[in-house]
């Protein structure tokens, strides 16, 4: 057996799973999990008749791997991370490189970065998206950190990647935290798509009346357009025609609706605050998890708190297409916010990211992969400085050929009381960005009246500030 230099430490599922992936890809590896009983089983079962090296002791791993060794980390985010960097320093030698393959917090991955380079390790952090199923099959790869231990991975990377029609969806994403910070908005993004589908299904159900299969069809439709076509929508598609088998009613309708979150998106809104750029579709998806968990007051004030009693009377058929039209132009104003900060984070950061080839790798193996980055990745192309996706001339065709649609969508869901933040967000956003003048003026002779903080004028150049109580 040829002795591996690729080993995986940590064997819950995605650890498992991308172990088989490169085992699968005819690279021999090494595994190694804190608790041995894990490791017998996955060598029992899932390894049985494989390439693989077990291992019961971080110095038994060590020792199992050829140099230059290349050690994929999959424990939790944080603490744990660190844990296993510290117990595998003295073990390895200069040239080897850790991957951590986590979710973590990119500003950790920059620190984690600076400190096993000085060390003459390589360190990369791995943005991974596609699920356990990706995991396996076919995930989109985000590493950055030390260039040089990405392309010791360079051949196994490109391996395990999802392939599209333009090559393995994995890239060098950049130094530091960059491959982390990606992943990130990617996240972000994520978290967007999925609260404008959410809101999508809840208008079709309870503005329009659509019953199960209703939906599914709808769903399944809109799958087959060029516009909407993309994993999320499938995947929702195939929700609506489970039924469970104890109940005989469709399943989703029995999920108590509290959606659950583990931080990514939390960190997006955070990291775009702190840089300056708007997001304010992956606000409203953050806001709408955090409100969905209140769910016992939720139901109290359903008590007290009434709504509109009117229902909607217009033809059906017409207002699903109008939904169609409003989702899809949320989901290009969410990307256009998602792609506008990872530009920014790209100057402030130093990451130099290639907007286009990001929206590449997304294209296959991702939870948003989606038929539209294609058009992302080729408005990128064209301009790599483009200030805002919805600047490009195919997606400012497409939503003003839309927004009158987007706009009634939006009316009915305030006639009828049913709550549409991620759709309104996007819109405003759309209005804000689009508009020569805001209030703001407003806004900065407040605080120059009573913080003196000054303001400057369309008229004439300078700073000023005014003795507003005085009357001019």
């Amino acid at each position: 057996m040829t002795q591996p230099s690729f080993g995986v430490i940590g064997l819950a599922v995605m650890g498992e799973n991308l172990a088989l992936n490169v085992e699968s890809r005819g690279f021999p590896i090494a595994v190694y999990n804190r608790t041995g009983e894990k490791t017998k089983e996955f060598m029992a079962k899932r390894a049985t008749g494989k390439n693989v090296t077990a291992a019961y002791s971080l110095e038994e791993f060590v020792q199992a791997l050829a140099r230059p060794r290349k050690i994929l980390v999959m424990v939790k985010a944080g603490k744990p991370v660190d844990a296993v960097i510290e117990q595998l320093k003295p073990l390895l030698e200069e040239g080897d490189t850790i991957i951590d393959g986590g979710n973590s917090l990119y500003e950790d991955t920059e620190r984690r970065t600076k400190d096993l380079e000085s060390t003459g390790l390589g360190f990369v952090g791995m943005g991974v998206s596609g699920g356990e199923e990706g995991a396996l099959n076919g995930p989109s790869l985000m590493p950055g950190g030390t260039e040089a231990g990405y392309k010791d991975l360079e051949p196994i990377l490109t391996k395990i990647a999802a392939q599209v029609d333009d090559g393995p969806c994995v890239t060098f994403i950049g130094p530091g935290g960059a491959g982390h910070y990606v992943k990130m908005v990617h996240n972000g993004i994520e978290y967007g798509d999925m609260q404008l589908i959410a809101e999508a299904y809840d208008l079709l159900k309870n503005a329009l009346g659509l019953d199960h299969n209703q939906l599914h069809k709808v769903f399944t439709e809109w799958n087959t357009t060029d516009e909407l076509n993309s994993f999320l929508i499938e995947i929702t598609a195939d929700i609506f025609k489970y039924i469970d088998p104890d109940t005989n009613i469709p399943l989703v309708e029995l999920i108590m609706d509290a959606a659950g979150q583990k931080g990514t998106g939390r960190w997006t809104v955070v990291s775009s605050l702190e840089l300056g750029v708007p997001i304010p579709t992956m606000y409203a998806a953050v806001n709408a998890r955090v409100i969905s968990a209140y769910k016992s007051e939720r139901i109290a004030a359903s008590k007290e708190l009434h709504g509109p009693t009117v229902t909607f009377d217009g033809d059906k058929e017409a207002f699903v297409n109008k939904i169609r039209d409003a989702l899809y132009c949320s989901k290009m104003c969410s990307y256009a916010q998602g792609m506008a900060l990872l530009s920014k984070a790209s100057q402030e950061f130093g990451y130099n990211l290639n907007l286009a080839e990001i929206a590449r790798i997304w294209k296959g193996g991702c939870i948003i992969r989606a038929g539209f980055l294609d058009k992302i990745k080729n408005a990128f192309n064209e301009n790599p400085k483009l200030p805002n996706l919805l600047l490009a001339p195919e997606f400012k065709q497409s939503i003003l050929d839309r927004q009158e649609a987007w706009r009634e969508v939006l009316m009915l869901a305030n006639k009828l009381g049913i709550p549409v933040p991620a759709f309104s967000a996007s819109l405003d956003y759309f209005d804000s960005y689009r508009r020569d003048r805001n209030p703001q003026n407003l806004t900065q002779a407040q605080r120059d009246y009573f913080g003196a903080h000054t303001y400057e004028r369309i008229d004439k150049e300078g700073v000023f500030h005014t003795e507003w109580s005085q009357n001019g």
